[in-house]
């Protein structure tokens, strides 16, 4: 049976999911700076459509005019990331007064909370500091880890999937794919945020060449100075391309570790789990290879980021499969019963 709080869980994993699209259809559509303030927009609660507001709008904000349909794409993202603000504050809550259950988590439900915090401050600090890649970069990492961890979250709510006890090379395989899914979505951000997704236009070459012309060092430069504004990018061409060409290659490591992965999830008869690790996988591989070949559309490219999180909860579930139950609660759990049952006797 289902505990206490997992449908609240649940709705909030949903609804993160939704926040993740959003701020990935913000970022793609350069509406990041739709409203140049935070948390309004350009003073107001919502985007100014009236001729009045608006002028009062460009008087604030002079070298920011007001471009009505980027403001509501970062808008509603910021509404619907508010909302599950106060959706996990609940959650929080709920964890607090039920502290004496000993079925229900609390330090997870916390950690979310803290994390959501510090996520609102990457959210203002990505329009104050004007789309710096670090932040946008953290502010992208900071959406997944929340959405993850509410899926965590989810499962251990659920009551069902009991973890297998499965040798130790497995488990230190599945980590170590998670591991590499993170950062493979970090370069993915990393991309994204100095706009190199388009630095290569041809597969599986780089104009033309195996090993095209690249600048590691501008490229990942990550104690660049501060603005003026990064919309658009600030990097050359060879700086791009060697972001984007890691990223290549990161998806080649990131899809030998979960093919090798998927292969000894089989051998253990865990059918189900490799078959979902090799869909999961092969979407996003092929909506990488669209992305390049039709030069990143719009809702190609938003899937992608979908594909990656879709991933990402796939390496939560094995991993939360695998892990090993403590025998120091078991031990515990069986102590217990044993004395119900000599006092029953």
């Amino acid at each position: 049976m289902h505990k206490p709080g997992y449908r609240l869980a649940l709705f909030a994993t949903l609804l993160a999911a939704v926040v993740v699209l959003l701020g990935a259809y913000t970022r793609l559509t350069h509406a990041g700076l739709g409203c140049p303030d935070w948390p309004g927009c350009y003073g107001f609660l919502g985007v100014p459509m009236s001729e009045h507001k608006q002028a009062i709008a460009e008087a604030r904000f002079p070298e920011a005019p007001v471009e009505v349909a980027k403001g509501w794409y970062e808008m509603i993202h910021r509404y619907f990331a508010g909302a599950l603000g106060l959706v996990i504050l609940g959650m929080a809550v709920q964890a607090v007064r039920r502290r004496g259950d000993a079925t229900q988590p609390l330090k997870l439900p916390l950690a979310i909370l803290a994390l959501v915090i510090v996520q609102a401050a990457f959210g203002m600090w990505t329009v104050t500091l004007k789309l710096w890649p670090q932040i946008v970069t953290a502010h992208l990492l900071g959406g997944f880890a929340t959405l993850s961890l509410l899926a965590l979250l989810t499962l251990r709510l659920s009551g069902r999937l009991a973890p297998l006890q499965l040798p130790m090379r497995l488990r230190a395989l599945a980590a170590a794919c998670l591991l590499l899914v993170i950062g493979q979505i970090a370069l993915g951000g990393w991309v994204s945020s100095n706009y190199a997704a388009v630095a290569c236009v041809d597969l599986p070459t780089c104009h033309g060449e195996w090993w095209p012309a690249m600048d590691f060092g501008k490229g990942f430069h990550l104690t660049q100075h501060i603005g003026p504004n990064y919309l658009g990018g600030q990097l050359d061409s060879d700086a791009r391309t060697a972001i984007h060409m890691s990223h290549r290659i990161g998806a080649l490591l990131v899809t030998l570790a979960l093919l090798l992965l998927a292969w000894r999830l089989h051998a253990a008869k865990l059918s189900r789990l490799a078959g979902l690790l090799l869909l999961a996988l092969a979407v996003q591989v092929g909506l990488g290879i669209s992305n390049v070949i039709f030069h990143l559309p719009l809702l190609v490219a938003v899937a992608h980021n979908a594909g990656g999180a879709a991933l990402l909860l796939t390496l939560v579930l094995v991993n939360y499969r695998l892990r090993a139950p403590a025998p120091v609660k078991v031990q515990r759990t069986l102590g217990s019963a044993r004395r119900l049952q000599e006092q029953g006797a």
